[in-house]
């Protein structure tokens, strides 16, 4: 988890924005965690199409922790950053940043690490070219 600081940014590159919309909450008016976590790994999806220039695979999601609700009507910013590039595989931390309703000073909400795996067009493992 990234230390907290007197001016947050996020890491890595904005790869996917989208808005936080009624349909996608829970009893209590919060986006639902499950609409969140596949924003992120469509972002995730998204940088590890570009890096391994080509059709890619979620293969897991090493570690996730949510830290703060996001409201309804919040746009939902997620930011990657490559960790590593394996023989076939990308590794991708992926953080999620709202503006404050007060304020509209960047909260981050979430951060998780998503591994992909480059396969080709029979879903199968490949090399990712160097």
């Amino acid at each position: 988890m990234s230390d907290i600081d007197a001016t947050p940014t996020p890491l890595g590159t904005l790869a996917l924005q989208t808005i936080a919309m009624p349909k996608d909450t829970n009893a209590n008016g919060d986006i639902f965690g499950g609409w969140l976590l596949s924003q992120m790994d469509l972002a995730a999806l998204i940088t590890a199409s570009r890096v391994a220039d080509g059709r890619a695979a979620t293969v897991a999601i090493d570690s996730m922790a949510f830290l703060t609700p996001v409201h309804v009507g919040a746009v939902v910013s997620c930011y990657c950053d490559v960790l590593e590039i394996g023989r076939s595989s990308v590794r991708i931390m992926v953080e999620v940043w709202i503006p404050s309703k007060q304020d509209g000073q960047p909260i981050k909400v979430t951060e998780g690490e998503f591994v992909f795996v480059a396969i080709d067009e029979n879903g199968r493992t490949r090399a990712i070219k160097a």
